[in-house]
Parts: C-alpha cells; sequence; structure tokens
C-alpha cells in the first residue's frame, strides 16, 4: 500500500542578519528528508524580502549573478487556499496561480521576520501546520527583554538587566550610561532585544565601549538590552516537544572568543562543545527543569534550545535565553544534543513534522463560530 507523501514547504533566508546562518541550516535539513515520505518544496526568502521557488535554490540565493530560472512566490492568508503560490508577469499585472498545496511548513529561519512570530502568524492566517513554536512563543522568546521579565515572574534565575531605547540612546547618552553602570561593575553585555545568533553583542570593557556597543546594538533593533556580566560556563539543552516536552542532556560550549560570539560560532571554527556537559548530578536536573519550565511558561511547541550560565565563582545558575529555532547544521548544539540523547539527526526532522501536524490538529479544533441563540 502506498502512503501519501506529505507536501512540505522549507522556507529559509530571511530579512534579518541570521540570513546567512538560515541557508546553512536549511541546506542540513534539505538534505535528511526522505523522498518517500516528504515531496518537498524549497521558499527562500532574500535579505530585502522577495519569496521565491525553485531547484537548487539555495545555491541561487548565495550567487550574486542569479541566472536559472528561479519563480517568485508567495503563501496567501487564505484559509482557502493553503498552497505555494507563483507570481508571473503578465501584461502590466502579475498572474498568481497554485503550484502546489502545502500540508505543513518547516520554518528554518533565524532572527526577525521569521522567528519573532512574523512568519507564524502568516501561517496561522493559511491555517497551514507549521514546525516550531506558534506567534505567542515566538515573539516572546525572540524579545530577550521581555522574556527576562515572564522569567521573573515565574522565579527563574536570570542575570540582572535593563532594558533602553534607540530613542534614549540618541536623546539622553548620559543618562543611559548612569543606569547601564548601576547594574554593576564593567564588563557590561549589550544585545539587541530582538536578534539571535550573537549579531550585535557587545561585551564592553569601559564607558567608551560601552558607548560603541550601544550604538552597535542600536542598528540592528529599537529596544536593546544592558545586562550584567557573569563569569560564566555556557550550558545548552534542547527541548522537543509540545505539551508533554522533555530535555536533553545538557551540552557546554568552550567558546574560542570571550564569549560566543557570532565569529566562534560559525567563523573560526575553532569553539568546542562538550557534550554531556560535565555538571553533577544537581546542576544537570536543574537546567534540564528550568528549560522545561521557561518552555512551558511561553507556551513553546516542537522545539527550542534553552541557554544557560553558570557562574564559576558562586555556582548559580542563570537562564540566558530560548531559541525557538536554533541553528539546526548537522553539528549545531541542538541537534547534536538529541544525537547523544538517542535521537538522530533524520529521525529528530521527522519527530519535528509529526509534532507540528498535532499541533495542527489541536488548533483545528478550535470553535470558530460563536451563535448565539435569541428569542
Amino acid at each position: 500500500m502506498m502512503v501519501k507523501k506529505l507536501r512540505l514547504g522549507v522556507i529559509f533566508g530571511g530579512r534579518s542578519g541570521e540570513h546567512e546562518v538560515s541557508l546553512m541550516s536549511a541546506r542540513s535539513v534539505l538534505s535528511v528528508l526522505d523522498p518517500a515520505k516528504y515531496e518537498v518544496s524549497q521558499i527562500g526568502i532574500t535579505h530585502e524580502g522577495a519569496w521565491f521557488t525553485g531547484l537548487n535554490l539555495i545555491d541561487w540565493m548565495e550567487k550574486t549573478d542569479r541566472q536559472n530560472p528561479i519563480s517568485s512566490a508567495t503563501i496567501l492568508p487564505d484559509p482557502g487556499n493553503t498552497g505555494l503560490f507563483v507570481i508571473e508577469p503578465c501584461d502590466q499585472a502579475a498572474k498568481i496561480s497554485l503550484m502546489t498545496s502545502l500540508d505543513v511548513v518547516f520554518p528554518v529561519l533565524h532572527g526577525s521576520f521569521g522567528e519573532d512570530g512574523t512568519l507564524q502568524g502568516l501561517l496561522e492566517l493559511a491555517n497551514i501546520a507549521y514546525v516550531g513554536a506558534g506567534v505567542l512563543a515566538s515573539s516572546v522568546g525572540m524579545d530577550k527583554a521581555l522574556f527576562k521579565e515572564v522569567m521573573r515572574a515565574r522565579n527563574i534565575p536570570v542575570v540582572d538587566s535593563i532594558t533602553i531605547t534607540r530613542r534614549q540612546i540618541a536623546g539622553n547618552p548620559d543618562r543611559v550610561i548612569a543606569l547601564a553602570e548601576k547594574l554593576g561593575a564593567y564588563p557590561l553585555f549589550v544585545k539587541p532585544a530582538n536578534m539571535g545568533s550573537s549579531v550585535g553583542i557587545t561585551k564592553c570593557r569601559n564607558q567608551s565601549e560601552l558607548i560603541e556597543g550601544l550604538q552597535d546594538a542600536a542598528c540592528y533593533d529599537r529596544r536593546i538590552l544592558i545586562e550584567r556580566s557573569v563569569n560564566a560556563r555556557e550550558i545548552e539543552v534542547s527541548v522537543l516537544g509540545n505539551e508533554d516536552a522533555r530535555a536533553s542532556i545538557p551540552g557546554e560550549i568552550l567558546p574560542s572568543d570571550e564569549f560566543y560570539s557570532y565569529n566562534a560560532k560559525y567563523i573560526d571554527n575553532a569553539s568546542r562543545l562538550l557534550i554531556p556537559a560535565p555538571l553533577n548530578k544537581i546542576q544537570t536536573t536543574a537546567v534540564q527543569r528550568y528549560a522545561v519550565e521557561a518552555y512551558q511558561a511561553i507556551d513553546c511547541a516542537g522545539m527550542a534550545r534553552v541557554d544557560f550560565f553558570i557562574d564559576k565563582d558562586s555556582g548559580e545558575i542563570f537562564l540566558n535565553e530560548v531559541n525557538t529555532i536554533p541553528g539546526f547544521t548537522s553539528i549545531s548544539m541542538y541537534p547534536k544534543l538529541w544525537e547523544s540523547s538517542g535521537m538522530p539527526y533524520a529521525q529528530l526532522v521527522d519527530e519535528l513534522i509529526k509534532l507540528a501536524m498535532e499541533r495542527q490538529s489541536e488548533r483545528d479544533q478550535t470553535e470558530r463560530h460563536y451563535g448565539v441563540n435569541r428569542t
């Protein structure tokens, strides 16, 4: 008996500083999709936000001279037309036609306009199943400042921080510096509130570096997080599941840089991963418990990588952030932790697609009409 293939769209690229990381992750995901199970459509979004579909799309997007034929594409926010549409020029207008229906979408988009709930909102409007967190969890998980407030409300320990805006930096930089220095002694960390892959993060050792770090972070987001420094070990836990989420074994990062910067993550290939992390039983249990609690607190689904700091001096554990679409190359921490926990990469991808279909089935049980009987 022939099993019907799932029509799967894999979306990658996007309008964020993590565009190139997304292409690397998508290449790995596409390489393990079983053609006997999935009918795959590649959907690429350029830096400028244009949508395309076609074969060998990642190669095409990485080129500056793009010659081979690729079709403009879109997904409509219409639950009556749940598919991938191609856009063709037609006289003075454009012709939109259905290329394929879609059963499920796998977003491999890191950062803004992909991991922050915006794409998830489009897919909700279109009523298409998708891998990963929903609109709420995506947006809260992406916003480091708001996420920390939720963690504080749940009594999950996080590092002391303040949130300021781009306008505050431009209008009264002296006041911003004074507020930052109240957090504690230098160094301080400055981070865009909505960005991943360590883009725009600066370790500031003095006031001059703080000013430079604030200006750099303000290039990437309107809201900026200033955080007290911790002499930290960097621990990560992968979480998988919908409501019945479970945690992987923890891993530890030994960054080649002063912290786990973009260069240390993706460029110099000198950082080391220790799997499992050399933690005692109490520490292991604590980070796994906090990881699942944080995941459930913001109503995550599918997957997330939860990052921690453990203070080398005091032993205190601090939850740093939740990444709802973590790096997904074959050597990224999220899949490697599951591989070491007994779930190989290809099986993990299949499981995430299964979880997406389950979550969509739950959404479909929601009543969309409310009738009032009048006498």
